[in-house]
């Protein structure tokens, strides 16, 4: 059977012996194997005969959250299956309105596994009936009505107001070096949703080469000695590259980061000699955000709100605190751009976990308006990043 009619198969789980189950039953199909959700979500899209996708359960809330996720991404003849040894008919009706399929107790004797995943192939067209419809999102987010009207205002205005801006910055740009002038990522917003995220070019446009020899200056390296294992480069999977608020990563870093790097889940460079003359003087004043005012009239982000995340940040923050920091909508600006940024300390991946949840919880229209009068000032930085 050749690589294009072979069927395939995503386990996403952590635990050793459950995965060995799963490459057994699978036969001869293409096997991929993936430590959470996000990093499942991203690589399905590449998959080609998707046949099953196993889940390692987290809790109740947050699998049928993941559950629903990836229903939206698959077909309908794929199968998501639970890997459970335990649970009652409720709960487990419960798991199929959000798009699951089946449950399957890993620790089962395997032919009584086999027999299971046999059924399932014959009777696919049944069985597949029952995810074509899944409920609502558990952790979907709706902006309210006067967020999003506040912000189509705003940013008009703005964006009228700046027009020199909109004349002088790309000008700069393209004479101090080649290259596109405004530069799109990937991003992971609110509820894991990936979107184009727009900058400004702050870099040298060969920026993503110079990373592997810069990365003892990476901020949030936690033993310098380690920090070789940050970049190592591997088989590339895309030309794409990914860009932090203030740092480049290439698309296949991020695959090596999650296995070695699980608690430096945020990279920045200090000093960065990757960023022009004028990268630096639109980075001070935060003018390379601006583009992103376009990104907030599309509804893909707001004025006030969590920073999006390149992908391989948001793959490392899958834990049920961290699931709350995307209940909010992406921002242009937030809680804690303005209680720490331009301070003379390095704010922590975890400081900055819990000022997005923070934020998350408890946002208000007046709150909303005291981080924008609060981001004026704090604009301007005092670190060199």
């Amino acid at each position: 059977m050749d690589q294009e009619t072979r069927q395939s198969v995503v386990c996403i789980c952590k635990r050793k012996e459950w995965i060995d189950v799963v490459r057994e039953v699978s036969g001869d199909c293409q096997f991929f194997s993936v430590e959470n959700p996000v990093q499942a979500i991203l690589k399905i899209p590449e998959i080609s005969n998707l046949s099953f996708v196993y889940i390692e359960p987290q809790d109740p809330e947050s699998d049928r959250h993941w559950i629903w996720h990836i229903r939206k991404q698959v077909s309908d003849s794929c199968f998501l299956i639970l890997l459970k040894d335990q649970v009652n008919l409720e709960e487990g009706r419960n798991y199929m309105t959000f798009g699951l399929n089946d449950i399957i107790d890993p620790t089962a004797d395997r032919e009584v596994v086999l027999g299971r995943i046999d059924f399932m192939r014959k009777h696919s067209a049944l069985l597949s009936q029952r995810a074509k419809e899944p409920i609502s999102d558990p952790y979907e987010y709706k902006m309210p009505i006067w967020k999003r009207v506040f912000d189509i205002c705003f940013v008009s205005l703005v964006i009228i107001l700046l027009l020199p801006i909109w004349i002088l910055v790309p000008l700069a740009i393209l004479l101090e070096s080649r290259g596109k002038v405004v530069y799109k990522s990937k991003r992971v917003g609110t509820g894991y949703n990936v979107f184009g995220f727009y900058k400004f070019r702050s870099m040298y446009s060969d920026a993503d080469k110079r990373l592997k020899e810069l990365s003892n200056l990476n901020q949030y390296v936690v033993d310098k000695g380690d920090s070789e294992h940050v970049y190592m480069k591997e088989p590339v999977v895309s030309n794409a590259v990914l860009y932090s608020d203030d740092s480049t990563v290439d698309e296949a870093t991020y695959l090596k980061e999650r296995r070695n790097v699980k608690s430096k889940a945020f990279v920045k460079l200090q000093n960065d000699p990757r960023v022009t003359r004028v990268g630096k003087f639109i980075r001070k004043f935060s003018i390379d955000e601006l583009p992103q005012l376009f990104n907030i009239l599309k509804g893909e982000m707001s004025v006030v709100g969590n920073r999006p995340l390149p992908l391989y940040e948001a793959e490392l923050l899958t834990t049920d605190d961290s699931l709350e920091r995307f209940l909010a909508p992406a921002g242009l600006t937030g809680l804690w751009q303005v209680e720490k940024r331009g301070k003379n300390s390095t704010m922590s991946p975890e400081e900055r976990k819990q000022l997005d949840v923070k934020y998350a919880k408890h946002y208000t229209f007046w709150g909303d308006i005291m981080i924008i009068l609060k981001t004026i000032p704090a604009m301007v930085q005092k670190e060199d990043v």
